[in-house]
């Protein structure tokens, strides 16, 4: 909040919505000719954000859609906004119900869909998917350390029978790592491997980055949160790259983290790392 600085008012945008709470903390503060933008791709997280900021009616509009297209869903702001927001990755939303297929603990469908107009699900992934795309997901995309195993593993159980629950892609990893507790569980990153690869999660950040750089005017300032190292790699390397080519300038300091407190009223806020920057005016 501090560094949006809402109470300047302007155009904010949230490109990544997602249950509202960012975006009714801003309006909140938000000065009274100030407007907030948002969106998320996933339409029942909207229904909700909707809901949640009823009472800031005529501030506020919200539309679905990637933030990787941002510059074309909102186009008439290109250059017009004072500040950015983007909060990647998987929402509390997702995580929280079983019936999304997110979930490591609960069992659910293997669907991991964000947006659920997309084919593709985890299903579909894991069932007929190439060892090359499995690596890729597990083991780059995930970061897991033993991604050779959980893929062979997962290749022959589906000759089996068609992986089709969480339970089944969390079972063996379980397997693999012969444990299934533990304060971070076996399953965490081949999870999310595969949800970044349903989602083209990749893919999405390196177009979402400039298009969010795209709508901002000079000096409008860009705050990014990024929950795992895959995440906040790209979007450190594409800050800097943006700092040396004269894009934006780096304040200091460039990230920050949670305090202890903060991981203490919200665990999952543990690995969150906020990453800043100002466009340049000339």
């Amino acid at each position: 909040m501090s560094w949006l600085e809402p109470e300047k008012g302007g155009i904010l945008v949230d490109l990544t919505v997602g249950e509202g709470g960012h975006a009714r903390e801003l309006l909140e503060r938000l000065a009274a000719d100030g407007l907030l933008y948002g969106s998320d791709q996933d339409g029942r997280i909207l229904e909700r954000a909707q809901e949640r900021l009823k009472g800031f009616a005529g501030r506020f509009t919200l539309c679905r859609g990637n933030f990787s297209e941002a510059d074309r869903f909102f186009e008439g702001l290109s250059g017009r906004a004072r500040g950015v927001l983007m909060d990647l990755g998987v929402s509390s939303f997702h995580l929280d119900n079983p019936a999304l297929g997110f979930s490591i603990r609960d069992d659910g469908p293997l669907d991991m869909r964000m947006d659920t107009t997309q084919p593709l699900t985890a299903e579909k992934f894991l069932n007929s998917a190439g060892r090359e795309d499995l690596m890729y997901a597990i083991g780059i995309l995930g970061e897991e350390p033993r991604a050779k195993a959980v893929v062979n593993a997962v290749m022959e159980e589906r000759r089996i029978r068609p992986l089709m629950r969480t339970s089944d892609l969390r079972t063996i990893v379980e397997q693999v790592y012969r444990r299934r507790g533990g304060k971070i569980h076996p399953a965490t990153k081949s999870f999310q491997g595969v949800r970044m690869a349903v989602n083209k999660e990749t893919q999405s950040i390196e177009k979402g980055l400039p298009a969010a750089l795209g709508l901002l005017e000079p000096g409008g300032r860009l705050a990014v949160i990024g929950f795992h190292s895959g995440e906040d790699r790209r979007v450190k390397e594409f800050l800097r790259e943006s700092a040396t080519e004269g894009k934006v300038v780096l304040p200091r300091p460039r990230w920050i983290q949670p305090s202890r407190e903060e991981i203490r009223r919200n665990r999952r806020s543990r690995s969150a790392r906020l990453r800043l920057a100002e466009k340049a005016r000339a």
